[in-house]
């Protein structure tokens, strides 16, 4: 039997980690290579990634990969969305701003002065949120030094082969794509100031964007190919997630919640707009449409503001377990609520949201916290049904959150449809595949990818009680 060997970078907004991805006749495993921890940074002008660590900490990963597999084939590259790096004389000019900056508030004032939402939304099918990159590009000044601006995975993929290109699942996330035409919106950029001189060509997921510089080939140890793929890390987890029927919706779970359904027409119309559902480009052409809501960031703050106070660590599964056991009504908030976007002191702002009926110990609290992001994802998976005419029969649920049995059995209960649970690196899988494809490793259609990840890695069911 053939086995193919490819590398997945897979970078989230709390942590990343280099993969190996192994695809062969009904095989598809993943080998973790290294793991490292990411996230925000306080500098003089607000919060920024520590890029320069990041990126050092992917070429580490990539070489102890080869060295891992010496028949590694390729490289591909997924992250979080919106965030960009500006680069001028073929080097980053400046850190990369975090999208949890406030800088972005000015930015979403000076954008609806030119264009409000509703003409954005019909033009760009994107949900509001305050840090969409076309928003960051109004308040940096620093366009005017750039030659081009580059997401985060399109830049990594710039460093490593010096091919400047944006892949599009994750250019649809910037306000700037066309949402029918899939291309720069380049008479809105100028239209709000953002100089479309900086926009790069535009690659479909499966497209070679360059081979390694000579130095980081010898570094890493093989001269690779680097291969876009559903460079948003929710376009990869949405590859793989086996989608056991067309009427299943997918909630892809980590730091953020992402709910909705596949399509493969846009639903521009007043209700999608006022839900706030997004038009997010999938792989082969799909569109995501879906409404993102707070994740487990929630537990994941609070579990570290008890850290914290304690000294200690907190075992996350034992939590979960006494959380599990609680008996009697148990106290919801709004997940998406404003004030819980932030870093610092989750405990206290959960508290002020439920008032007096905040439950006074930890399994309690971190019942509310699940129960509340469950209610967020039943409402969620409720409106994508009505806005899409789609009346659906299952939930998928993939990524970190599906090993929370407490969240999937709160999803199918609130629901009233089954959760399939897993798998939980669908976003490196994602990856793997589409390199694979790309290759001639793997099946052509997203229906076959998806049959493969399920008879590879079945997921668990959670009926509605």
């Amino acid at each position: 039997m053939t086995v193919t060997a490819v590398a997945a970078v897979d970078l989230g907004a709390t942590s990343g980690r280099v993969m190996i991805g192994r695809i062969g006749d009904d095989r598809l495993d993943l080998e973790l290579v290294s793991r490292f921890p990411n996230g925000p940074v306080e500098r003089e002008d607000g919060l920024h990634w520590d890029f320069g660590a990041l990126y050092e900490h992917v070429v580490a990963g990539l070489a102890e990969a080869v060295r891992r597999e010496p028949g590694i084939e390729s490289i591909g590259i997924d992250s979080w969305a919106v965030d960009y790096g500006l680069v001028g004389d073929g080097e980053l000019l400046a850190e990369p701003f975090h999208y949890r900056d406030d800088r972005t508030a000015r930015g979403v004032a000076e954008v609806h002065a030119e264009a409000p939402f509703a003409e954005l939304y019909r033009r760009n099918g994107l949900q509001f949120l305050p840090f969409n990159t076309l928003y960051q590009y109004r308040v940096d000044a620093r366009l005017a030094d750039a030659e081009t601006a580059l997401l985060i995975p399109d830049l990594i993929a710039f460093l490593l082969t010096g091919a400047a290109v944006a892949e599009r699942t994750n250019a649809s996330t910037t306000g700037l794509l066309g949402v029918e035409t899939g291309e720069w919106d380049t008479e809105l950029a100028d239209r709000l100031g953002i100089p479309s001189g900086i926009l790069p060509g535009l690659v479909d997921p499966g497209t070679t964007i360059g081979m390694l510089h000579a130095g980081l080939a010898a570094r890493i140890g093989r001269d690779l190919p680097v291969i876009a793929v559903g460079s948003h890390d929710t376009a990869s987890a949405v590859v793989a997630a086996p989608l056991s029927t067309p009427r299943s919706a997918y909630i892809s779970c980590g730091t953020w919640g992402l709910v909705g359904v596949e399509l493969t027409e846009p639903v521009l119309t007043d209700a999608a707009r006022q839900a706030n559902f997004t038009h997010e480009l999938g792989v082969d052409g799909r569109y995501r449409f879906l409404h993102n809501v707070t994740g487990l960031w929630l537990l994941s703050e609070t579990v570290r503001a008890w850290e914290a106070t304690d000294g200690s660590s907190i075992d996350l599964p034992e939590l979960l377990a006494a959380a599990s056991a609680v008996t009697g009504d148990v106290p919801t908030f709004d997940a998406n609520d404003p004030s819980l976007s932030a870093p610092g002191d989750m405990p206290a702002r959960i508290a002020t949201l439920l008032g007096s009926a905040a439950p006074a110990t930890r399994p309690a609290f971190a019942r509310s916290i699940v129960e509340s992001i469950a209610m967020a994802f039943a409402d969620a998976v409720q409106t994508a049904s009505a806005l899409s005419g789609r009346e659906l029969d299952s939930i998928h649920l993939v990524g970190g959150g599906s090993l929370n049995r407490l969240l999937c059995q709160a999803t199918a209960d609130r629901t009233g449809l089954p959760v399939l649970a897993g798998p939980v690196e669908a976003t490196a899988l994602g990856n793997v595949l589409v390199q694979a494809r790309a290759l001639g490793a793997a099946p052509a259609s997203l229906d076959e990818l998806r049959a493969l990840v399920a008879a590879t890695h079945a997921p668990e069911r959670f009926d509605p009680r």
